[in-house]
């Protein structure tokens, strides 16, 4: 069980999640559902609730680019 005050930080929420374990590091994501949205022309992949900074969503955008 994760605990609530945890979940409420991350903007988990109820469902399915990964565990991946990386020697002392272990990361939890929930299980993506291939769900995606139109908004205004647009396509939208639900969010967890968690709201970015725009530092992250920089990192997002740029990050496959090196």
């Amino acid at each position: 069980m994760i605990p609530k005050a945890l979940r409420d930080r991350v903007g988990l929420q109820a469902g399915e999640v990964e565990i991946d374990v990386d020697g002392a590091a272990v990361r939890i994501e929930p299980v993506a559902s291939g769900a995606v949205d139109r908004r205004d022309g647009w396509l939208a992949i639900p969010g967890s609730g968690r709201v970015l900074t725009s530092d992250e969503v920089s990192a997002l955008r740029y990050g496959d680019q090196r």
